[in-house]
This record gives C-alpha cells, structure tokens and sequence, in this order.
C-alpha cells in the first residue's frame, strides 16, 4: 500500500503542525491539518490595523536557528534584522549597549553607558567566545540552574543583571525573576551571538504563511475544533467522527487525550499594547528596555524602526508587559501611558490596540533541545509535537513536528 493513501492528521496549524506536515509530504504522505481558527499560525499570528502590522506579542525570529534555517527561506521573508544592542531607560535617561563586534557604531555608547562596570564588558565578551565554542548539544547537556544563579556564579554585578539581563532575559522568558533554566539562557545568547534578531517585512505571520505556501498535498479543515482524540479516530466538536490511522497533535493535548487530563502544561502569559506616538525615542531598530522593579513595562520597540511598517507622520510603539497586576485594560493602558512618560519621556501616545496573550509561553522544566522520533509516541497512533516537548521556541516547534512526522515516517515503513 503507497503511504498516500493512509490516513494521517494533524491537529494544529501552527509552526509544529506545519513543519509536521512537509516532512510528512517529503515522504510521499498527503496529511490532513485540522485547525480550530480561520488561518495557520497558532500563536504567531500578525493583524493589519490601521495600515500597521501588529503581531500578537512582541516576537522576533533569532536567524541563527538550525531548524528555521532547514525550513524557512529568509530572502522570500526579507527580513528586517535588529541593531545586536538595547536602549535602557534608567534614571530618564536613555542608555544604549550592544555587540560593537558587530556593529561598530555602538563602541562609544556601550563604553561610556554607566551601564555595568569594565568587568562586565570583558565577562560579556568572555561568555561570547565560550558559547560560540560551545555546541547546542552540549548546552542541553548541563546540569540545570537558574538563569540568575548563572549570571551570578560567572561573575557579573548586581547593576548588570538588574540593570541589563533582568529586563532583557525578562523579555524573553516571560517571567522577572530570571528563574527560567540556564540552558534556555545559553542557548539563546548563543543564538544572539551567531545571528540576528528579525521580522519578517510582512510581520511575524509571514513564517507560517510561508510554510503552508511550501505545502502542496496537505488539506486543511479550517474552524473546525476537535474534542476527543483515541488511537485510530478523532471526534469533533459537532460530534463527527474521524478514522485516523495516525494522529499528531501539536497542540495542548491534555484537553484531547482523557489519559492527559491531570497533566496540562503550565503557562506564561503576558500583554502587549500599541501605540501611536508623534516622534520615536530610541532612534535605530533597537529593544528598549525598563529596568525599574515597580514598573509595569518591561520593553518597548519602535516597529516603524524597521521596513515593517508604512512611512507617515506618526510612529507605532509596542510595549510588553509580563504582570499586569490584575489591571483591566483601561486601568492598565492608562498606567502604561504614565509609565512611558515619566520612565521615559515619551509623551502624548494614543492607544491603538491591546493583546492579552494568556498561554504566550510554555512553563517547562527539564528543557530538551531535541527528541528521537520514538519519544514522540503517546500510544501507537497518537503522537505529540509543539514546542511543550522541548523548549519554548519557534526552533523546538519546528524540531518537534519533524520529529513527530518522521514517527509516523517510520511506523509506516515497518
């Protein structure tokens, strides 16, 4: 029997889903993807509003990811790449650091910061070399601590971490108190040091759109939620029933599989608010950031920075929060609007939007970069993908959903 002809599915259009599915087309096998929403994407998805493009949260794709490099063509997204640095807002003053290794500019501004001591600055370029050396591999390899521990342990200042890692990593995790694995820390400076930080000219739903557009023997069930999944059928929200010979969920299974039930994964959540302002503060293509431990914002971007956006008199600003304190949106759009005036002198913002993105990260303990096909089973024909299995990242939601499909790869050809 040609595997065609089998009946694989695959529950989630977003990155894992997607790449499940061309590693499965690869192979000579026609899946089906069922997606509860209109579209691809799942929690990388872009709206236009008023002429912007506004993704929902603040993403970036770090162009150093094996897996994004296997699978996404940069040239056809274009990407519009951030200056390696960060403008930080302390004391209403605005200081800005970066990698002056890779761009030169930034020399002076870093040096004269105030931000960090000397020490600091010969730690950072120490730790740059050691994880250049170091492999991926290694790096999961590592006995777990936690981020701040790690910054401690290597020596850097308590004004460095509070004043730089804390916002920046904060940013990143989704959490404050840095209490995120020291593996996730390694791996992603890593990325950092050996690439880029970017968006696509499109936005960030450019990278799934991309993907789907790479698929040509894939059918998609669009608005169509599933209930149920058992070895051998899925049953749908309307109670229709679907035989499935193998089923990959990339998607939070435990609403899915009655085995999983009591097993759900933990969430980090954040919020992010646009913005229209009359002049942009921080001039390049930088992340700005709040290291104040009583301020609601955490980092601040320009998109108009970048080729993103349409040219005009106003600017977009988008600003993360990671603990909203239980603020409603107008109590919390009006906080921050103080916040960026009195931390930093960013004055007469009109608000223009707010997303409030319950389940932006995974909480994962014991992170994994890869996995073994094998270990993607849950039974015989249901098996797990999505970035739950890993890490937090698009790169593990691409290596997942791989892995998945190369499961069922090889239990057809047995």
């Amino acid at each position: 029997m040609e595997k065609k002809t089998h009946t694989i599915h695959i529950i989630g259009g977003g990155i894992s889903g997607l790449v499940a599915a061309q590693v499965l087309e690869n192979h000579g096998v026609s899946p089906v993807i069922i997606e509860g929403t209109d579209k691809v994407g799942g929690r990388v998805k872009t709206d236009t509003v008023n002429g912007y493009k506004l993704d929902h949260g603040f993403q970036v794709l770090l162009t150093a990811y094996p897996a994004a490099k296997q699978y996404l063509d940069y040239d056809c997204l274009d990407l519009q790449k951030f200056v390696p640095g960060a403008s930080i807002f302390k004391n209403k003053n605005q200081k800005i650091i970066g990698d002056p290794l890779r761009d030169i500019s930034l020399i002076f501004s870093t040096l004269f910061s105030g931000i960090g001591t000397v020490s600091d600055k010969i730690k950072i370029m120490k730790l740059n070399t050691y994880l250049k050396k170091k492999s991926i591999e290694a790096i999961f390899e590592e006995k777990e601590d936690n981020t701040f521990n790690y910054l401690k342990n290597y020596g850097f200042s308590e004004g460095m971490i509070a004043d730089f890692f804390t916002p920046f990593f904060s940013g990143i995790f989704l959490e404050t108190k840095l209490e995120t694995s020291s593996r996730m820390f390694e791996f992603v400076y890593k990325m950092f040091g050996q690439g880029a930080a970017a968006v696509p000219k499109g936005g960030m739903e450019e990278i799934p759109k991309q993907l789907k557009k790479n698929l040509k023997n894939t059918k998609f069930l669009f608005n169509t939620k599933v209930s149920n999944v058992k070895d051998g059928k899925i049953k749908l929200a309307d109670g229709t029933e679907i035989p499935s010979e193998y089923t990959i969920i990339a998607t939070e299974p435990s609403k899915l599989v009655s085995n999983l039930a009591n097993q759900s994964v933990e969430w980090k959540s954040c919020d992010t608010l646009y913005f229209n302002a009359p002049k942009r503060i921080i001039k390049k293509p930088l992340i700005g950031l709040v290291p104040d431990k009583n301020s609601l914002i955490n980092n601040l971007f320009y998109p108009t920075s970048l080729a993103t956006q349409p040219g005009g008199v106003e600017e977009l600003l988008s600003v993360t929060v990671i603990n909203n304190k239980g603020m409603n949106d107008e109590e919390l759009t009006k906080k921050v609007q103080n916040e960026l005036s009195e931390l930093c002198e960013i004055r007469d913002t009109q608000f223009l939007k707010l997303y409030k993105i319950p389940m932006s990260l995974p909480d994962l303990r014991d992170l994994r970069y890869s996995i073994l096909p094998s270990e993607t089973h849950l039974s015989s024909g249901i098996l797990l993908a999505g970035d739950t299995q890993l890490n937090g990242s698009l790169n593990a939601a691409m290596i997942s959903g791989e892995r998945a499909a190369l499961a069922v790869v090889q239990a057809l050809d047995n």
